[in-house]
């Protein structure tokens, strides 16, 4: 028997589920923790300790934020494939990430937010894609128990980002914001603890790169490496000389970006003479279930702006006996994820070669995205502009997009390490985290169409959106007969 199929230590799965389990946990108790308040900190007062930005400006600034944490792993999967392989790459992502939260601990301004983005970016881009893979790389292609591993997983990550809101949101009114992001950091330190002490269960091949770079082509990578460079520093000098050089235009240089990378990778892996027949058939399957993980990322990623300027503006919390803030409510999408996890781990297990195929649980996630936001323009009906709505409208949306993730999320994670193209492990993951990052590309501009506070305009906005949503699930359950064989015999 297999090796990887004997070590059933971890709830019936490998042992080293349960560090990169708990590596995840921290790393998103840090990220969400962080997140849940990063919002109301660009835009609360000086004199209540925030930055003071516009409002539409700090929702744009979120939503490009999360664009470029999931763009830069277009850089971890590089250099874990060519150069340091997946356990060395994302140690030392840990380690940028700790020291960007350690940047918001300090009152440094502006400067240090767009600092702390810069290396959090980076170090995101070089710690989750390939945390991903090494979780596929703990099974064999034909274990039954990966997408139930993957789902255990992915529960994982939701208990750190259910716990984060309410803890860091506990120091922000307690004590400062600041206070809120050093407490991110030092659960970022604690992952990395983690990690260290209980490396030793992870497979010995997480320690080479798969493809190492060569002599040539290492100074080819640094020649476009300088070129990148030069190209950034030609289009800020063009923008400061034209005296356009301010966020908001450089958000839609970002956002312009974030949509064309993947397909620029897209190009490259479908004409690289390193990719076989049967795998670029499979990356062409890959590329439907692509635009739809984009699409459902991008409302998704929503709850962090749209729906926590909802929950802040016109959403109901305080009560006779007790009151709600508006960063607890970034606690329901992992609260029901944790939720559903066990449930649907349980289902694809149950169900075995009888359940649905990947490109069918997408298409009914998109049919539950696209529903919660039509629920959410049930009580916009004939409110007034100073009307509040109850508080669990919010719930009941986000515990409807939840099932939508839950067969979106984790069955995408197994399915990008299933058809994968071997030359391109750990760089196709990062194309799954590129959909998060089109996505949320696209909420950069589209945040600034809501208008929190103003009830026709939400109930337009959640309107349009769910029924483009719609009309893509539907699109994918007509392409599915089409999409499967293309699959070449994954499921």
């Amino acid at each position: 028997m297999d090796e990887k199929k004997k070590d059933r230590g971890f709830f019936g799965q490998p042992v080293g589920l349960r560090t990169l389990f708990l590596t995840e946990f921290w790393e998103r108790f840090s990220y969400y923790g962080m997140r849940a308040i990063l919002l109301f900190y660009m835009y609360y007062a000086i004199d209540k300790g925030g930055l003071g930005m516009n409002q539409v400006t700090a929702a744009s600034v979120m939503s490009i934020y999360g664009s470029l944490v999931y763009m830069s792993s277009v850089i971890g999967g590089y250099i874990s494939d060519r150069i340091l392989g997946a356990r060395k790459t994302v140690f030392w992502g840990g380690v940028l990430i700790m020291l960007g939260h350690i940047a918001l601990s300090f009152p440094l301004g502006e400067a240090g937010l767009f600092l702390s983005i810069g290396l959090i970016t980076i170090g995101t881009g070089l710690l989750k894609p390939n945390v991903s893979e090494m979780v596929g790389g703990l099974y064999t292609d034909d274990d039954p128990r990966r997408d139930s591993g993957f789902s255990i997983y992915v529960m994982g990550i939701n208990l750190g980002s259910l716990i984060a809101p309410q803890a860091v949101n506990s120091m922000w009114h307690n004590f400062s914001f600041h206070a809120g992001f050093s407490l991110a950091a030092i659960g970022m330190f604690i992952g990395l603890i983690v990690y260290w002490w209980d490396g030793k269960h992870l497979p010995d091949t997480s320690l080479k790169a798969p493809d190492p770079i060569s002599g040539p082509e290492l100074k080819k990578f640094y020649k476009r490496v300088t070129y990148g460079i030069i190209a950034l520093i030609v289009i800020v000098a063009i923008m400061a000389f034209a005296s356009a050089l301010t966020v908001d235009n450089f958000i839609i240089i970002l956002s312009v970006l974030g949509i064309a990378l993947p397909v620029g990778y897209f190009v490259m892996m479908l004409t690289s003479k390193k990719v076989t027949k049967v795998e670029r058939s499979r990356v062409v399957a890959y590329i439907p279930l692509f635009i739809a993980a984009a699409i459902f990322w991008a409302i998704e990623e929503q709850g962090s702006v749209v729906l926590a300027l909802f929950a802040a503006e016109q959403t109901q919390l305080h009560f006779s006996s007790f009151s709600i803030s508006a960063p607890q409510f970034q606690m329901l999408n992992p609260f029901f994820i944790i939720i559903y996890s066990p449930i649907f781990a349980w289902l694809w297990l149950k169900l075995g070669k009888r359940q649905p195929s990947s490109p069918s649980k997408f298409w009914m996630g998109l049919v539950a995205t696209a529903i919660s936001y039509f629920v959410l323009m049930i009580p916009l009906v004939g409110l007034s502009s100073n009307g509040k709505v109850s508080p669990l409208w919010l719930v009941l949306s986000w515990g409807i997009i939840e099932i939508g993730e839950m067969l979106i999320s984790p069955v995408g994670l197994s399915a990008t390490t299933k058809l994968a193209p071997k030359a391109f492990s750990s760089q196709m993951m990062s194309m799954w985290f590129l959909a998060d990052s089109a996505g949320q590309a696209a909420n950069a501009q589209l945040v600034k169409l809501f208008e929190p506070g103003n009830p026709s305009n939400e109930m337009m906005f959640f309107g349009v959106t769910g029924v483009v949503t719609l009309v893509v699930g539907v699109a994918l359950a007509l392409l599915v007969p089409k999409i499967k064989p293309l699959m070449q015999g994954v499921n």
